[in-house]
């Protein structure tokens, strides 16, 4: 599978981001105390949205404020690290991610590590050139939320050397409207961003006016292509994408009869399906005797034929659409147009399949079990099963399209609290293995796990009766339940396999109260 975000973009640390109003969604300064405004951009602490992690405040000067604090995260026995932000679901988000290394541990060059969103690993996170030319580096991505809450990981990979910490200074979740992208089916594909362009302007911004999700328009010109002015109004609303007006301001141009040939984005690309929407604006009067025609070409394959700009604006895209390596947009010129080819801003996002889920009644059930214990591993936030390979600690799922937990075992892990009523979504668990830690209350009841074979509740403090349930899993062939608080009889159904099939161990003493 081809990670979210090869490519990263850099933000300059001395400018603050703006939009003309007040974003909406999640602005997160991680590791911060307190809420800090930059701009109209309230940004609040991560203290709600993240349970595990150290904060670092860093003595870097001048930079933004959300980049004066971070948090890393030490426990290399945790398979990642998972902020969760409450979401609708089926809605669609722009994730945003900024790391600024700081040299908050030491080091001379910041650590190499993974980023997770939801189910799906998102990319590998690697700031070193930026960090180098004294940048903060951001990565993002438009995604759908599965369920009520998004979740942004973190997780150690190959790359991260032993002592390294993955961390993380900020996080942004803004709601998208329904039209924005829509091109994409959210349900089996992310977007990610790889570039994001208004041409013929120059400068360096973060963030930009007018933009209601906060999208970063970074300026873009070689310096030679002429560039053209623009005060006519657009109406945005009007574009699917809802650009901000203050992108058709500037724009690159060629003369009367003369391509428009543009290498862009300036990198090269990995073989992948993309979205790409390109805007226009012709900058000129409206005359019935003017017009601006041209044909869209993207490395030669032609893209939209007969492009007719006007001063209102227009906007083309393609998804999925084939690229690799150099990219060039060549706008050619309709025979009789008076004008050359003009191009204001562009938007290029990687499509990436999405890494596969668990099954929405696990993910309630496991959630379920983290909210009812107390002190569980610091990973138990997230997706349970994805990626494969970042499980929550002690939870062994499946490889089916729609994960299924299949095994948990927390044996002495000093975990607290009560065995939640909502173990009973799992269905497709075999094996269930609480061992010696500080539970308390009654064991719920399980007659819908058909797939339980072994169940060890052993050296805790549960209390209550024995459920007459647990007798009726056909394939439990492991009840322990020893040194606990448990009174009451023991149900016929178990005390008559106990008997009568010497392929099921059933233990209960010493401890307890059962006769």
């Amino acid at each position: 599978m081809i990670p979210f975000s090869l490519l990263a973009g850099a933000l300059v640390l001395l400018v603050v981001g703006a939009t003309d109003a007040a974003l909406n969604g999640y602005q997160i300064n991680c590791g911060a105390t307190s809420e800090q405004v930059a701009g109209n951009v309230t940004w609040v602490p991560d203290g709600p949205f993240v349970s595990s992690g150290k904060v670092a405040e860093l003595s870097s000067r001048g930079v933004m404020p959300m980049l004066s604090s971070l948090r890393y995260f030490p426990d290399a026995s945790a398979r990642k690290h998972c902020y969760v932000v409450p979401a609708e679901r089926h809605a669609r988000y722009l994730v945003r991610t900024t790391y600024y290394y700081g040299g908050f541990d030491g080091g001379r060059a910041p650590p190499v590590f993974d980023q997770v969103i939801d189910g799906t690993r998102w990319s590998a996170v690697d700031t070193e050139a930026a960090y180098a030319r004294g940048l903060a580096t951001y990565y993002e991505a438009a995604v759908e939320a599965a369920g009520k809450e998004l979740s942004v990981c973190l997780a150690r990979s190959g790359g991260t050397a032993a002592g390294r910490s993955p961390f993380i200074s900020a996080l942004e979740v803004v709601p998208l409207e329904g039209s924005v992208y829509s091109a994409v089916n959210f349900t089996a594909y992310a977007l990610s961003t790889v570039a994001r362009h208004s041409f013929g302007r120059g400068g360096s911004v973060v963030g930009y006016p007018g933009d209601r999700f906060n999208r970063y328009w970074e300026p873009y010109g070689d310096g030679s292509t002429p560039v053209v002015e623009s005060q006519a109004s657009v109406a945005t609303e009007a574009f699917w994408n809802k650009p901000p007006e203050a992108v058709f301001r500037q724009g690159l141009t060629a003369r009367r009869g003369k391509s428009l040939d543009l290498q862009w984005p300036p990198a090269p690309l990995p073989a992948a399906s993309y979205y790409l929407a390109l805007y226009f604006q012709d900058n000129r009067a409206p005359s019935a005797l003017s017009w601006r025609v041209f044909d869209v070409a993207v490395n030669g394959q032609l893209f939209f034929a007969g492009l007719n700009v006007s001063t209102a604006g227009s906007m083309v895209y393609g998804a999925p659409w084939p690229l690799s390596g150099q990219t060039r947009i060549t706008l050619t010129p309709a025979p009789d147009s008076p004008v050359g080819p003009v191009i204001n801003a562009a938007e290029l996002m990687m499509v990436v399949p999405l890494g596969g889920r668990t099954h929405p009644r696990d993910v309630i059930g496991m959630e379920a079990l983290a909210r009812g214990f107390l002190n569980p591993p610091s990973d138990w936030r997230g997706d349970p099963c994805l990626p494969k390979g970042t499980s929550w600690t002690g939870v062994t799922c499946n490889e089916d399209p729609l994960a299924r937990v299949i095994a948990i075992n927390l044996t002495n892990y000093r975990v607290g609290g009560s065995i939640s009523d909502h173990i009973a979504n799992l269905t497709a668990v075999s094996s269930i293995w609480l061992v010696g830690n500080n539970l308390t209350g009654p064991i719920p009841d399980m007659s819908p796990l058909h797939h339980l074979a072994s169940l060890h509740l052993e050296d805790n403090g549960l209390t209550g009766p024995l459920p007459e349930s647990l007798g009726s899993l056909t394939r439990l062939q492991e009840l322990s339940v020893q040194n606990n608080n448990l009174q009451g009889s023991i149900p016929s159904s178990i005390r008559n396999r106990a008997m009568g099939d010497i392929s099921f161990r059933f233990k209960y003493t010493p401890g307890n109260n059962l006769s």
